[in-house]
């Protein structure tokens, strides 16, 4: 029986429950990118751009080590929103304790490849020297959180794919002020610098695993976490895999293209890595409302899958496509218009930073839509268990072309304008690729049923 904070997605109006589901999901992103953008702007009002320019050199790198792993999350959650649509109750049960001892042991995997390895990534991607050794420090302090990390985004993910996400909301929202407040601390008073603020990220990713694991211990229902039941189902483990391993594959993909991006923009020095920085950060704004779009595409359409109701997966992919287009229009062109206010408050003291923030807004944030569409195609083809597809148009799509710009392109003129024009042009190739294999997929395997006359 589902209790009042579970969805019913196979019945009823579509738009309206993929609002209702979203919401949260883009206040639970927005917050997380506030908590992100005080990390950064703590540490470049009080630390200097040489620590600002630290953490943006590390981001891409940590999501291409972490997102092989959180690709099973996604996994983990098609499987369960698939059993959960079916009213298989006992396998949601299997799924959940076979993925939470993954995602710990996943966990310990990024951390011990984070801490051996976050120097030797860095040089690859040639950061600049004076950045080094911060961002070396702060990498190795942030992998430290990597079980927690992994455990709380598995749990989030079980939750939301039986419809909760306010849940996930308030957890982020308790660790989320614990990590600011810990950010103060550390960076202003103590002058712990960048591993100040990898500390305080750590901690709040540590209470949040508390929070979720403590939650699904007492809550009733198919969600309910048995610890002394935990055990690894075969079937169950294929599954989340079959799923989740090229979702994860997909993800790395883009942060591979993003890594050699990144280390192109590093050759342009500290003020340019900063106004990046600067700018990545503030159109995390805009990606997290389309993001959770497409986590309602995945999770509907797993649902209706399991629930045999292929007519409603046309409405639910095509309704969230159209959402994700206002979205990204309205988001994206309004981000670029307050381009310079929004740059200052990250670059108070290096305005120098500014235009070069503003470059990459106009090249990114503008055709930004593009982006969500891509996502909202590839999650229809997840929620109905495709997935190797989707991991192979954007390695593609996006990482061999990428890469190919770079060496072709962005070799012969140099500039920031031609590297930064290959984000748009990539998004539009790849969108048009995904959602042609849905819609050949979708009419191969999930054929609507024959209508019947009625009187």
């Amino acid at each position: 029986m589902a209790n009042k904070r579970e969805m019913d997605m196979v019945n009823g109006p579509i738009l309206s429950k993929i609002i209702r589901f979203s919401l949260p999901l883009i206040a639970t992103g927005v917050l997380q990118l506030l908590y992100n953008a005080a990390d950064v702007v703590v540490v470049g009002r009080f630390d200097g751009p040489q620590a600002l320019a630290a953490l943006g050199c590390t981001g891409s790198l940590i999501n291409l080590i972490i997102n092989v792993f959180m690709g099973l999350a996604i996994g983990a959650s098609v499987a369960v929103a698939q059993d959960y649509g079916a009213g298989d109750t006992k396998g949601v049960h299997k799924v959940i304790h076979t993925a939470i001892p993954l995602s710990a042991g996943c966990g310990v995997a990024v951390a011990i490849i984070g801490v051996c390895f976050s120097g030797t990534f860095l040089r690859w991607m040639g950061t600049p020297e004076n950045v080094l050794p911060l961002a070396s420090k702060y990498l190795i302090v942030y992998f430290l959180g990597a079980p927690g990390s992994l455990i709380y985004n598995f749990g989030a993910s079980i939750l939301r794919s039986v419809g909760d996400t306010k849940r996930p909301l308030i957890m982020l929202a308790i660790s989320g002020i614990v990590n600011v407040v810990l950010n103060l601390v550390f960076v202003i008073v103590l002058h712990m610098g960048v591993v100040g603020v990898g500390l305080a990220t750590i901690a709040s990713q540590y209470l949040s695993m508390v929070m979720v694991v403590r939650y699904l211990i007492k809550v009733d229902g198919c969600c309910h976490l048995d610890l002394g039941a935990m055990k690894i189902y075969r079937d169950k483990l294929n599954r989340i895999i079959r799923v989740g391993l090229p979702a994860g594959l997909q993800g790395s993909v883009f942060s591979v293209s993003n890594v050699v991006i990144q280390s192109s923009i590093n050759s342009f020095g500290d003020l340019v890595v900063a106004g990046n920085t600067a700018a990545a950060n503030i159109e995390g704004f805009v990606y997290v409302a389309m993001n959770s779009v497409y986590q309602a595409a995945l999770t509907f359409t797993g649902q209706n899958v399991g629930a045999k109701k292929h007519e409603r997966i046309h409405r639910v992919v095509f309704t969230c496509a159209g959402i994700v287009c206002v979205i990204g229009l309205v988001l994206g062109v309004g981000v670029y218009l307050c381009a310079e206010p929004l740059l200052s408050i990250y670059l108070p003291d290096d305005p120098e930073a500014i235009p070069y923030g503003v470059t990459r807004l106009f090249f990114v944030s503008l055709p930004y839509m593009f982006c969500g569409l891509m996502e909202i195609f590839t999650g229809g083809q997840r929620g109905m268990g495709l997935s190797f597809t989707p991991m192979v148009t954007s390695l593609v799509g996006s990482c061999l072309f990428r890469m190919l710009w770079v060496v072709t392109v962005f070799a012969r003129f140099g500039t920031l304008n031609s590297l930064f024009l290959v984000y748009p042009i990539s998004w539009v190739m790849t969108t048009f690729a995904h959602m042609t294999f849905y819609l050949i997929y979708k009419h191969k395997h999930f054929p609507n049923p024959p209508k019947t006359l009625t009187e």
